[in-house]
């Protein structure tokens, strides 16, 4: 076996060949969203201040002691990456150093010690080299990485673990959302709950954040929504949902999203779309949304488009807010006449409710880049490169 990325004393511990995957996914064989895993995962411990025992095992059950700090008191991280197939029957990466560099961002926020990004990018690549007969070859599917660092240590008590492990497991999926990008989604708007405050740890993909926002999660769920759209503590400012950084889009086409604070994650695919400002016909700004400005201007048409911008959904099209009838946010917005009682919920709609024409644009020009339709700029991808071999 070969093993290049300067990872060191990588160990392949894997399937028999005979029981791995050994043919490309057919359309019937692609889920949903996470819920398919490859052959094989990536694992490396901490323990006395160093990283050891890189590893590649068979996808399985990990074994964790009941008093690992993790389980108790939700020191943990996670990330998203995507790889996807080109026509060059190459596999690409889509910016891993970004995620690599928030992966250590959020663990510094947590407490948690840093994994030198040479061996997390080498980690995502060696991995995929071993399973890259599962990355999908659909036009709308892709690899979705998942590193996952979180405490080990066997001890009650509230303080910082001294051990963690780093797993690393592949997902083939298919679109994030039902229906994929061409269907319009639906958020809560929500003034009840707040996912995370000013000087907390919204700047961390911690475990921890996503926690807090199941409950309001669960509400829109019941509602038909698909995201819940978080307001800052304050609740003037808007800040992001539970899986996606936010923009509105108005009449000239212009973006806006929030700046990236305390409350807002410092999203990879909204960075990329600030960064191609400028170019592809694309106008992208960052600065703060108030809520009441936000739906004035939907209410008089200056807003004509919504979209969420994450890893895992890329661009999604929203097509209407919606409200609790039990947030007293819905009874002021309804005497203020800016949103209708649509289906028996509180309901401000985008635009016409449909895909706007600059949220298609934006999707075609990132996924064209991610895919290798369109030439990416500098540094954006990453080949993974065939050096396994057994």
């Amino acid at each position: 076996m070969v093993n290049s990325y300067n990872l060191k004393d990588l160990v392949y511990q894997l399937k028999p060949k005979a029981e791995r995957r050994q043919k490309p996914l057919a359309d019937d064989e692609l889920m949903a969203f996470g819920k398919m895993f490859t052959d094989h995962m990536f694992l490396i411990d901490y323990k006395d201040g160093n990283w050891i025992n890189a590893r590649i095992v068979p996808l399985q059950a990990l074994q964790i002691h009941p008093a690992a700090k993790v389980l108790h008191y939700a020191q943990t991280l996670f990330e998203g990456i995507k790889a996807y197939m080109h026509q060059d029957n190459e596999v690409y990466l889509f910016r891993p150093d970004m995620n690599a560099n928030r992966v250590n961002r959020s663990a510094d926020i947590l407490a948690m010690p840093n994994l030198p990004l040479e061996i997390q990018i080498a980690a995502y690549h060696a991995l995929i080299d071993v399973d890259r007969i599962w990355v999908p070859r659909q036009e709308d599917a892709s690899l979705y990485v998942r590193p996952n660092m979180f405490a080990t240590q066997a001890e009650f008590g509230v303080s910082p673990s001294t051990t963690y492990t780093l797993c690393v497991t592949l997902s083939p999926s298919g679109p994030y959302y039902p229906g994929g990008f061409n269907t319009p989604i639906k958020l809560l708007l929500t003034s009840l709950y707040h996912r995370v405050a000013k000087g907390g740890t919204g700047q961390a993909k911690a475990g921890g954040n996503y926690a807090a926002s199941l409950r309001p999660f669960e509400i829109g769920r019941r509602l038909g929504s698909k995201q819940v759209l978080f307001l800052d503590a304050s609740g003037i400012y808007v800040s992001e949902t539970g899986a996606m950084n936010i923009g509105t889009i108005d009449a000239d086409g212009q973006i806006v999203t929030p700046p990236f604070t305390d409350e807002v994650l410092p999203g990879i695919t909204t960075t990329s779309v600030l960064e191609l400002n400028g170019k592809h016909k694309l106008k992208v700004i960052q600065e703060p949304i108030r809520l009441d400005e936000m739906v004035e201007r939907i209410y008089s048409r200056t807003i004509t488009e919504m979209c969420g911008f994450g890893t895992a959904a890329s661009v999604s099209s929203v097509g209407r807010i919606i409200l609790d009838t039990h947030d007293p946010l819905s009874a002021k917005l309804l005497q203020e006449e800016k949103i209708i009682m649509e289906d028996g919920q509180p309901t401000l709609i985008i635009g016409n409710g449909e895909v706007g024409e600059m949220t298609k644009h934006v999707y075609t020009v990132l996924t064209g880049i991610q895919r290798g339709k369109i030439p990416a700029p500098d540094g954006w991808l990453q080949k993974v490169e065939r050096n396994f071999s057994d």
